[in-house]
């Protein structure tokens, strides 16, 4: 029996499981480990791929390397609502988020999701990271890495020291903007499945206990990876981002990069929103198709 069939066919982003999120409850311990998990995606839809290039802004017909984190995040929500993850979903916040390509996956056939979890000792001021990370294979080969940290237990700010200030690097240089509107968050949430409530509408946003709604940290670096293909002229294979600060909809949006250094910064309303890095595939130009089926 091959390593597949024991997979469990990768579960949708459906209202049944964001309503199984909401009232998911921590276990009693949060000391648990979570189990790893192994989930089967039968194919890559690729009317879901050019629905999101063209939301996006994703020149060509390849596959964005951003694209691969809309399998992941179905595998890491159904990860952590495992029995065996000791933590609530609802309240977790995405602090950072790594992807990489690795093969160009074949047409109409399946990839294994095979997911570990490590839940890091609480901090100092009692907060607590969940490491989820996942990886792809397709016939024994690498299709993409997706690692994603989440703060799934905050901490308290008593006993926080000032720690010195890094110095500063020189500043990227502007390359792209874009301006959100009040359905951005909506319009990311019908090709991405992420209905959040922090990201939808305004009364919805204030239900969460934000005042206004936000703009999913995944849409910033996937307009991030589309705008920096298009100034490279290359496809990304390596994208990495900390998210900083929420960028609210209806915001503008400014991104400055080094194409040869490989990093970049979004900024929003003065502020620093999100930072990382990237690479560009040194022999293919965006242009390249994924081959069809």
């Amino acid at each position: 029996m091959s390593k597949l069939s024991l997979s469990l066919p990768l579960p949708p982003m459906s209202a049944a499981t964001l309503l199984r999120a909401l009232f998911k409850r921590p276990a009693p311990s949060s000391a648990a480990t979570a189990a790893p998990t192994r989930y089967r995606l039968d194919r890559i839809e690729e009317a879901s791929v050019a629905r999101y290039r063209a939301a996006l802004g994703f020149e060509g017909t390849h596959i964005p390397l951003t694209w691969y984190y809309l399998p992941a995040q179905r595998a890491h929500l159904a990860t952590m609502l495992g029995a065996s993850f000791p933590f609530r979903v609802v309240g977790a916040i995405h602090v950072d988020n790594a992807l990489e390509a690795g093969r160009t996956p074949a047409p109409g056939r399946p990839l294994e999701l095979l997911t570990e979890v490590k839940v890091e000792p609480p901090a100092a001021n009692g907060a607590v990271h969940a490491l989820l990370d996942t990886r792809a294979i397709q016939d024994g080969e690498l299709v993409f890495i997706c690692r994603s940290n989440y703060l799934v237990v905050r901490g308290t700010r008593a006993g926080h020291h000032h720690r010195p200030a890094a110095p500063e690097a020189p500043k990227p240089a502007p390359i792209a903007g874009w301006q959100l509107s009040a359905t951005s968050g909506r319009e990311y949430a019908s090709v991405s499945g992420d209905w959040n409530p922090i990201h939808l509408w305004p009364w919805t946003a204030r239900l969460m206990g934000l005042k206004a709604p936000i703009i999913q940290g995944m849409h910033t670096l996937a307009r991030s990876c589309a705008e920096l293909e298009r100034a490279g002229g290359r496809r990304v294979l390596r994208l990495d981002g900390r998210f900083r600060a929420p960028i609210e909809l209806g915001a503008r949006v400014a991104l400055a990069a080094e194409l040869e250094g490989g990093r970049y910064t979004v900024e929003s309303g003065g502020r620093l929103a999100v930072e990382g890095g990237f690479a560009f595939d040194s022999g293919q130009t965006i242009l390249d198709a994924y081959p069809p089926s």
